[in-house]
Formats: C-alpha cells, structure tokens, sequence
C-alpha cells in the first residue's frame, strides 16, 4: 500500500508531463516548420512512464483509518444506557476507499444503493473517520490550546484554530489554486478558437481539434481540483465545529457559579448552534483568500495579451474600484451581525426561560404578557436583519453590476487609446469578466463571512475564558491511613460566591470518618454554601479544605436526568441486583414502582416534569445511595417529603443503609437532629454552635430557638385541628345531601389508585418520544406554504420577472458586442456600420438596465424572505405558548430551542435566498442554452439525452441527500437537549466526579451529528462531480461541432458567443442541480418549524359571550361533579369518580401518598389537565365553558417547584406591574424578606 503523499506526487508528475507534452503538440501543429526537438522527445518519454505511476497511483487503499479501528468502543457508549442497543454500525468506506474512488466519491455508492431502496436510518449510515471524530478532534484542539497558552502570554484561539486545520488547509489551498488557474484557460483560448473559426481556410482542422481537446482538459481539471477543495473545505468545516462543540461543552461543566451568572442556556446554546456554524463558513470560504489575487492577477494577464496595457490597467483600476466598496460595506455588516448576535442571545435567553418555567406561566395565566416580551425581543431582532439585509441587496447589485461596469470603463479606455476592438478580443473579455465576477462577488461574502467569523470566535474566546471552579479550593486526599477525618476544614476559610459578598467566614470543621453531621440554621445562613464550600464549587479565598475518599451529593433542588428511573439511579454503574433491591427499599420506592406501568423502567421527562417533588427528590437520594462513596453531602433532603416518608429515608437511608458513611446533612426537620454525632448550627455564614442535640438545648444561645419556632409551628397546627374537624363535617354533609343515594358517603373517593404519570406509554413507559421526522420528499404543501405566506405569494412572480430581465438584458448587451464588432483586426469596420462610440453607448445602456434588474430582484428576495420568516416565527410562537402542558411535559425544551435557533436562522438569513437561487439557476442556464442553440442547434442532439441522465442522478441522490439531511437536523437536537442537563447538574456532575463520563456521552452524541453531515456534503460533491462530467462532455462535443462545421455556416463572433457562455456551462448545469438539492434541504427546516405552527392549542383564553362577572369567585365554594382526569387517550384514568364539594372560604388539605392525585386534583382546578368526564364548578360557573384566562387569573396557586425568573426581586413578585411599592413592600414584610 503507498502513502497518499507519494501517489500526490506521481498524479502531479503525470499533470505536468502530459501538460508539457500537449504544449509541445500545440506548438509543432500551429507551426508546421518546426521540428521535433530533445525536450520534445523527452516530454512524450516521461509522459508515457508518468501514465505507468498514474496507474498504479489510482489502485489500492489510501490509508486513512477509521475512528472504529482506533478507539476503544466504550467511546460510543450513551450517556444513559437503554434496553435494546443500536445494532453495529458499518465502518466508514471512505477510509478502504481507493484514489479513484476518492476522486470520483464513488465509495458512497454502498450508501446510494440503501438509501434508494428505503428510507435511511442512523444506523445505516457509517461511522466517520478517525480524523473527523470527536475524540481525536477533542484532544487534538485540547492539545493546541495548550500549545497556545505555553508559548504566549495572551493565548489566541485564532492561533489555536490555525494549528488545528493547517495541514488539512494547505492541501485545500493547493486545489483551490489549481482549479482557480485552470478556469482561466478557457477566456484564455477563446480569442484563437474565434481565430481559427474567421481563417478556417488557412488553418487546418488539428488545429481547431486541439483548441478543442485545450478547453477540455483545462475544464477536466477544473472540475477534479474543484470537487476536492470544496469537499476539503466541508471536512475542515466539520472537524472545526467539531472541536469547538466538544471545548464549549467542556467549559460548561467547570463554569463557575460567578460566570454561570453571566451565561444563560440559551446564550450558550447560540454559542454551539450559531457561533460555531459561522465560524466553520469562514473556513468553507477562506480559500477565496489564497484563489483571489491568482484569478486577478490571471485575468489581468489576459486582458493585458487581447487589449494591451491601456485596457488591463483600466480593468484592474475598475476591479480595485469595485473591491474598495467592500471596506465601509464590511464595517457596517460587521457592526450589524454583532447587533444580531446580541438580539438573538437576548431572545434564546428568554425563550428559554419562558419554556422552562412555562407551568408557572400557564397557572398565572401570564401567556399574554411573555408572549408580548418575546415579541418585542424579535422585533429588536428583526429591525437588525432588516438592516444586514438590506445592506446584503445593496452589496448584490454593485457586485452583480461589476461584470458591466468594469467592461464598459475598460472597452472606453481601448477606444479612447485606440485600441481595436475585435469580435474575439470582445468576446475573451467579456469571458474574463464574467470569471472575474466570481472572485469580486465572492469578496463581499468573504468579507460578511469574516465579520461574521470575527464576532463569533470573539464570543466563543470571551467564554471559554470565564473563570472555572477553584481546582485547588479542595485537597483530595486517598482514603485508608491512620487519619480519622473525612472532612476537614482549617483556620480562617473565606469564601465568596461574587466579588462582593462574603458567604462564609472563619469556618473551623473537622468531621471524623463514620459521623453523622447535622446542619441548621436560619434562611440564609449559610448552611448550602458549606456544603459548597466542601464541595470546592465557590470561590476560596483562604484557609484549606481536606476530602477523604469520594463523594455522593443530593443537592437542594432535585436535579433528574431525562431517561428511566432506573438510569437515574445507576448514574453510570453497573447495575446489581441486591444492591439495588436495597437501595429502592430504603428510599421508599417500591410502592412508587408498582404506581408506574413498566415499574422504574418508566421514563422520566424534562427535569423529572412528570414526576411528583418527593418522587424526584427520593430518586436522588436513591443515586447517592447506589454510588455507595464515602462521603454524603445532603441539602435538605427531606424537605420535599411528607413526614411519614421523610422518617422512614431518616431511619432506613441515614441510619440504616448508610450508617458506616460519613453523611453531612441540612434539614429544618428538628426530629432529625437528636439522632445526629454532632450539630452545626450556621449564622451569618459562621458557625455559631457546635455540639450534641441535648448540648446545645442546655447551652442556652441560640439553637433552642430555632427547636422552640419548631415547636409553635406544631402547636398552631394542634390548634386549627377543632376547625378542621368542623369543616370536615361541613364537606361531609354537603355531600350527603348533594349525591345520589346510592353512591357511599366518603367525602372524596377514588375507586384505586392509578399511576400518576403525563402521556407515557403503557407498553414501553416511554413519555419523550423520538422527533418528529418526515419521511419521502419534501411536500409541496410545505414550498407553498412558505411561498405564499406573505400576501399569498403576489410578489414571487415579480422576483422571477426581475431576474428574467436581467438575463435577456445582459446577453442582450454581450449579443450586441459580438455581433457590432468587426470579426478580425483586419477589417475594422463594425458590423454595423455604427462607430464605436455609439456600440459601446448602446452597451452601457443594456448593461445598466440589467444591473437595475438585479437591484429590484434582491430588495424583493429581501423583503419576501424576512416577512416570510417573521410570519412563520410569529405562528410557531403563538402555537407553542398556546400549547398545553402535556406538549412541554412529553418534548424536550432541546427541541422548541433549536426550532427557535437554528431551523429560525435558516428561515432568517438563508431559505429566501436559496429558493431564489434556484430560480436564478434555471434562468441562466436557458439563456445560455438558446445562445448556444442559435449558432448550432445540433447541441440539443447530445444535450438532451445529457440532461436525461442528470435528471436520473438527481432522483438517484435526492432520496439519500434529503434522509441525510433529516437525521443530521435530529441529531444536532439531543447535543443541545444533553448540553442543557448538564449545564443545570453540572455541580452534580463534579460532586460525583462524573465529568469524564459526560464528556465522552457529548462526544458520542457529535459524533452522531456528524456521521450523516459528513456524508450529507460527501453526497453532494458526490452529484457535483458527475454533473460537471456530464456538462463538459456537451461542451467539448459543442466545440467539436463548432470547428467541424464548414466555414460560412455559422458567424464566427456568434459562435465565439457560444463558447464564451458554454465555459460555464459545467458550473451552471451543476448549480441548477446542487440548488434544486440544497433548497430542498433547507426547506427541511421549513418543514420543522411548520410542525410548531400546528401544535393542538388549548382551550381560548377568553370567550365573550361566557365571560364572569367581574368579582368572581366571590365565595370560593368548589364542587366536584363525577371528575374523571387522564392524562392521554391511551392511559388510564388518574381521577375516577371525584365528586365532592369544598365550602367556600375555608381551608381545606388535601392529603395522600406520593402519587395518589393530589397535584392532579389542583391541576384540574386551573385546567391544566382538562376533564375527560364531569365537570368542576366554581362559585355555580363550569370552569369548563368559559375562558382560560378568565379562570387562571382569578385563581392563585403557590407551585410546587419554586420558580424565579431573571430581573429584580420585585419583578418577580410583580411581573405584570399590578401593584404599587407600597403593597409589594408589605408582601416582603409578611414573608419576611424585607430585612434582606
């Protein structure tokens, strides 16, 4: 097997001898005098022993490993393991394939010949290569940086980036020159071929046969060395967004609880969906820097050979002219992006809170208001698009009014200096110029690009250089030894959780191996922050903390994975049976089992949002426990427990499963103190108390205090017993008078207990269910839908009309240059019998009239584009607020953000654009096709049968290109859905020491992404390369027909026309294709966000003519009529049979065991869950005939899982801006928070 270095290195040989040899060919036939010389005879030598290693160069395997063969395969294990793992998936053959394969794609055929007969799956397609997985990238950027930081002061992720892809960059850079210099030889040669067309008499035919064979090989090249950068610039793009998603994610699990402040999810979500696919364009288009001074300095050289010295300069002076517009054009883009990026974090930031807390929302019946906030947040949005938009029209018409306007200022200059003007010098101009607008279009994008880039990375860099947690605020000490202290804590610890407020102070705590340590104190004291501070998760700024052995963390609030109860518990460990068995006992969780239909194979949904506050909190606990470390941390691990429940995880967790651990436990519960080793009691972030539960009581200072609050507590509970007792007969009475007789007279009653669960699955217990994914082609329902969203689509046809102008406009103008012209230098007469001046005047007219065309298409493109993407935004917004819970309950918040995100930025900034692009395509490629048939419609004998078989390759590809596409758009899904958990348990995740396993499950799920994006790209260079094929065969038969042809039958400057459009026929037959392919792509984004504009929405907010006097409920009395509740069709009923009634103003508890329906009981009071039979009334109205927010505002509710939304404390109490200060401040004074 040779390496690839040497057989690159036999491929150029045979390049440039076969090269030299066509020369030497060239030049003997034009010159029948000449001899063959030496170097003649040498270069037809080593073009024969060039071909022999060009042979074996395209045999055999390349070398390039798979990540497969490399890595070990617990790399690909997921994050949670499931039942009924994905079966093995196939090894990537684009690492077996040969040279030739790689040149012509064809090592994806396997996939083509699946994807053809069957929708593609994840597991058909194959792995990536070793160089594109996101192990080997990971550490391979982990090792620039590095790299970076030692050798400079101010590390650069520039630089970084630079080490990363150089060698891969070279290569590309190398084809994108060669394709660039060989796309030069066609304007080159069409002033000889217009030549030897005007003298066919005086030359012969092998001539004009290998002007011919020079145009095909120059296009052959082309179309190799194009295909291989653009596919290069894809890799690099891919190992880039790669790297960067697996740092970003990286960061986030040691983010400091100061820079997790400053970061929402939302924001770093954009950091991963947007920034990062900005900074890999870059990369697609920083070829152009290396391409652009080679196609100028190119261009000028042929201008210089047709016009001479007044006619190059001039163009160069018109082209730098044109290129100079760039600069202010740049700065106002770049300010204009960093604008967008911001309005765009400023949106995600508060989508995303809006979705996380949207029960809250619902229950207060906010909806109107956030939705009001979100809309005002796009607006600030949009007028910035509008703005890079409009600037983006504006930069399309100077630059596709460039071709024109650099001809007319150089043909002026020839005609002031007196330069003749030729049919075939014209005409190679016009060609040079039409190449020319390639790299002066592309200048403005690589600028954008850049500007774009630059602000991107600037923001990625400012992230990933937020401050981490303290690596050396804990010392790790390896348990065993003599020592007998777990925990300890020494001299003066000072620990902040902000620059300006101190949190603990002089903390002094040595904690022997096997103690129990009580916590207390009052709300905010300090007692979370010292369990943080041992923890190490704030910031140190003194004083030394010892850990002994490894730790097990139940933080406050319940923080619970997405997956079965059972993988939350295992957290990562192999599962064993009595282990577990023991855990589940201890932690008072086999009754919840049998509650569930599939047990703890159930699964959880977002944040744990169908399971009950004790449910989730027992699930962690269970975590800890099955981690069986050393060392317990527990925040307040009782307080979301009934007492019942809360005493039997005290007497069988604390006390029994895990009596010969260290355990450091909060609790306001003064029950669980007296069986503690020792008791801390916490004050204004010291410890003011230290001692044994009866210690303490005897000493007087303080701690009997919070035991006496206690205290009173239950006396005033004792104390409503006798009104509670009262009521009770009151609601039974009620009832006995209000029932049938023959019903029992319990004053509620449920026939049995049913599972409480939101829209699982009976079979499977699965509640998340896989993305919604379409399968076939893209609907046209979904084109028209988009189409004709603004104004019923009146102005698409104007954008049509608009370009079609432009296209008859210019080859009007270029038509009229050849045709005016005279043929050859020896007669200088026009063709017309008009003098220059007037051709050329007539010229400039059609070439300004094109250029206005193309003004009014891209305002139009602009216009439509935007509004569309306004109006479907507004429609998925409005569809996923009005959504009921159980939309939220069963779809990952992951989901509805890379709606809002990514597929929103597509619809933004791209699927206009896309979409008229095909329009353009088709367009151009008829003008040049009825060029080309006017001068031999022989053409249409090989173009049809040409353009038959493009058609089937693309029906052969679109199949896979469009499944392909699909799974790439749900895969990118989980990484952010992943990114998000573990953003909010990342102190978990660092307390268990988990960080390592999260890291590899985010590499697991890039990888995942990448498989079908790599293959996405690689099918589409995969149709580009066989299209191109297929263009240049027409082309070269056209050139064919052109020089066989006796001489009089056709007008040289015409068919001199012809070719100079017919060089890009290759590019244009591919981009009607690629475009056709690359819209419908795009439009998958379309199509998801039109599945959230469809979403069943709940019951309307208000309905007129049902509307409730204005002080209702005045009473307050809630009658429950034969209430059945379940929470979808194919579950059963959670409520059966409710039927009971609670009088008005009084207080009524509603008690039961986890998972009874006591929160389902609520919800149905809001509506939350609509009723499947009977009915609730209150104060004599059925909640359910009139509005949802007529109900919800009347009614208050304190929820379950606290809930606080960014702004100040009084915009949270007040978020609608109801009240005065006044009645706020006495809120904080009845809550007691006004002395804070």
């Amino acid at each position: 097997m040779f390496p690839w270095m040497l057989r690159a290195w036999w491929i150029c040989g045979f390049l440039l001898s076969a090269s030299s040899a066509s020369l030497s060919t060239y030049l003997r036939t034009t010159h029948p005098g000449k001899k063959l010389e030496l170097p003649d005879y040498v270069n037809f030598l080593s073009l024969s022993l060039s071909s022999f290693l060009f042979g074996i160069s395209i045999h055999g395997k390349t070398g390039i490993a798979t990540a497969t063969a490399t890595f070990s395969s617990d790399m690909k294990e997921p994050l949670l393991p499931a039942e009924g793992q994905s079966k093995q998936r196939t090894r990537s053959p684009y690492g077996d394939a040969t040279l030739l394969q790689l040149v012509t794609f064809s090592w994806l055929n396997p996939l083509f010949s699946v994807g053809i007969k069957k929708p593609l799956e994840q597991d058909d397609i194959p792995d990536v290569g070793i160089n594109e997985s996101a192990a080997f990238l990971s550490s391979a950027f982990a090792e620039c940086l590095d790299r970076e930081t030692e050798s400079s002061s101010s590390p650069s992720i520039y630089r970084a980036i630079f080490l990363l892809v150089r060698r891969k960059a070279a290569i590309n850079a190398f084809f994108a020159m060669a394709s660039a210099t060989a796309s030069y030889v066609g304007p080159y040669l069409i002033n000889d071929f217009v030549d030897f067309l005007s003298r066919k008499k005086e030359r012969s035919l092998t001539s004009g046969y290998l002007i011919a064979l020079g145009f095909l090989c120059a296009k052959i090249v082309e179309t190799v060395t194009q295909r291989q950068w653009i596919f290069g610039a894809r890799q690099l793009g891919l190992r880039l967004r790669a790297a960067l998603t697996t740092r970003i994610y990286a960061k986030g699990l040691v983010l400091s609880a100061r820079s997790r402040q400053g970061h929402t999810s939302g924001e770093i979500i954009n950091y991963m969906s947007v920034d990062v696919n900005r900074i890999t364009d870059f990369i697609w288009y920083v070829n152009t820097v290396w391409m652009l001074p080679i196609q100028i300095s190119l261009a000028i050289y042929i201008l210089r050979t047709n016009l001479g010295a007044p006619g190059s300069l001039a163009a160069l002076a018109a082209t730098l002219l044109v290129m100079s517009c760039n600069v202010p054009l740049t700065r106002m883009q770049k300010s204009y992006q960093t604008k967008i990026m911001e309005a765009k974090d400023g949106r995600m930031k508060a989508t995303s809170e809006v979705l996380r807390n949207m029960k809250t929302i619902k229950l207060q019946s906010w909806d109107s208001q956030f939705l009001g906030k979100l809309k005002c947040l796009r607006e600030v949005e949009r007028s910035w698009l509008w703005k890079s938009l409009r600037l983006t029209a504006i930069t399309a018409f100077i630059f596709w009014g460039s071709p024109a306007f650099i001809s007319t200022i150089t043909f002026g200059a020839c005609l002031m200096m007196g330069v003749p003007l030729t049919a075939g010098r014209v005409l190679s101009a016009l060609a040079t110029f039409r190449m020319l607008q390639d790299p002066i279009f592309n200048l403005p994008d690589l600028l954008s690009v850049i500007a774009q880039a630059k602000v991107s990375a600037d923001r990625i860099t400012s992230y990933l250089q937020e401050e981490e947690v303290q690596q050396d605020a804990v010392e790790y000490v390896p348990p065993g030894g003599d020592e007998r202290f777990d925990v300890e804590i020494e001299s003066e610890l000072v620990s902040s959780r902000s620059s300006s407020n101190v949190t603990l102070d002089g903390i002094d705590l040595r904690v022997k191996r096997g103690m129990r340590v009580a916590v207390c104190g009052t709300v905010g004291s300090g007692k979370s922050s010292l369990l943080s501070c041992i923890l190490g998760e704030i910031h140190k700024l003194s004083g030394t903390v010892k850990v002994r052995g490894t730790k097990a963390y139940v933080p406050q609030c319940p923080w619970i994975l997405t997956g079965s109860i059972r993988d939350n518990i295992l957290f990562g460990k192999a599962y064993e049976s009595e282990r577990y068995e023991r855990t589940v006992q201890a932690c008072a969780m086999v009754k919840d089992f049998e509650l569930f239909s599939c047990g703890d194979l159930t699964e959880i949904g977002e944040r744990g949002i169908n399971m009950s506050g004790g449910q989730k909190q027992r699930i962690q606990i269970a975590r800890a426990v099955y981690q069986d470390a050393d060392i317990y941390l527990l925040d307040d691990p009782f307080s979301a427990v009934d007492a019942h429940t809360g005493t039997h995880l005290f007497q069988d967790c604390l006390m029994g499963i895990l009596r010969d651990k260290t355990i450091i436990y909060v609790t306001h519960q003064v029950e669980f103190l007296p069986a503690a080793d020792v008791i801390v009691v916490m004050q204004n972030g010291k410890i003011a108390q230290t001692g044994k539960f009866d210690e303490l009581m005897k000493q007087n200072v303080g701690f009997e205090a919070l035991v006496g609050a206690h205290s009173q507590a239950l006396e005033l509970v004792h104390a409503v017993e006798s009104s509670t007792q009262q009521t009770t007969s009151l609601l039974v009475a009620d009832q006995e008078e209000n029932s049938d007789p023959s019903r029992t007279s319990k004053p509620c009653q449920q026939q049995q207990r049913d599972p409480v669960g939101v829209g699982t699955d009976n079979q499977s217990g699965k509640l998340v269910q896989d993305e919604e994914r379409e399968t076939g082609s893209i609907g046209k329902e979904v084109y028209w839908s988009y189409l004709t969203a603004v104004k019923g689509g009146v102005l698409v046809p104007f954008i049509v009309l608009a370009q079609s102008s432009f296209q008859v406009l210019q080859i009007a103008s270029n038509y009229w240059m050849a045709w005016a012209c005279p043929p050859t230098s020896d007669s200088n007469e026009p063709a017309v019998g008009l003098g220059m001046d007037t051709i050329l005047l007539v010229y400039t007219l059609l070439a300004a009239g094109s250029a206005l065309c193309v003004l009014v298409r891209a305002i139009l493109v602009t216009t439509v584009g935007l509004s569309t993407a306004e109006k479907l935004f507004t429609d998925m917004l409005h569809s996923v607020i009005r959504a009921p819970m159980q939309f939220f309950d069963s779809t990952p918040t992951g989901r509805i953000l890379n709606r809002a995100s990514t597929d929103q930025s597509v619809l933004d900034l791209e699927i206009g654009q896309r979409l008229g692009w095909c329009a353009f395509s088709i367009i151009q490629i008829l003008g040049t096709i009825a060029v080309m048939s006017q001068v031999a419609w022989e053409v249409f004998v090989i173009f049809i049968p040409v353009t038959a078989v493009c058609i089937w390759y693309q029906q052969y590809y679109t199949p896979t290109a469009r499944e392909l596409a699909r799974l790439s758009g749900i895969q990118l899904t989980p990484i952010l859905h992943h990114f998000s958990e573990s953003l909010a348990g990342a102190a978990t995740i660092r307390a268990f020491g988990h960080g390592e396993r999260f890291i590899t499950g985010n590499l697991g799920l890039v990888d995942n992404y990448s498989r079908p994006w790599f293959h996405n790209v690689s099918a589409m260079e995969w149709l580009s390369f066989r299209l191109n094929v297929l263009s240049n065969f027409v082309f070269a038969f056209s050139l064919v027909l052109l020089v066989t042809l006796p001489e009089g039958i056709i007008n040289p400057s015409i068919a001199g026309l012809a070719v100079t459009y017919g060089i890009n026929l290759n590019v244009l037959q591919a981009s009607v294709i690629w475009n056709i392919c690359n819209a419908e792509n795009k439009m998958i984004s379309v199509e998801r966000v039109l599945q959230y504009t469809n979403i069943k929405s709940e019951a309307p907010l208000v309905i007129e003519d049902r509307r409730p006097p204005p002080n209702w409920p005045s009473i307050g009395t809630i009658c429950f009529k034969n209430l059945q509740i379940r929470y979808a069709e194919h579950l059963p009923s959670v409520l059966k049979n409710i039927s009971c009634t609670f009088p008005g103003k009084r207080k009524i508890g509603v008690v039961g065991r986890t998972g009874s329906g006591k929160s389902t009981l609520t919800q149905a009071i809001f509506r939350m869950v609509e009723a499947r039979e009977g009915s609730i009334i209150i104060d004599d109205i059925d909640i359910s005939k009139i509005g949802l927010d007529d109900l919800r505002s009347r009614l208050s509710i304190i929820p379950q899982d606290p809930t606080m939304f960014e702004g100040t404390v009084r915009g949270n109490l007040d978020p609608l801006c109801q009240y005065t200060d006044f009645d706020v401040w006495e809120v904080f004074s009845t809550i007691l928070l006004s002395h804070h």
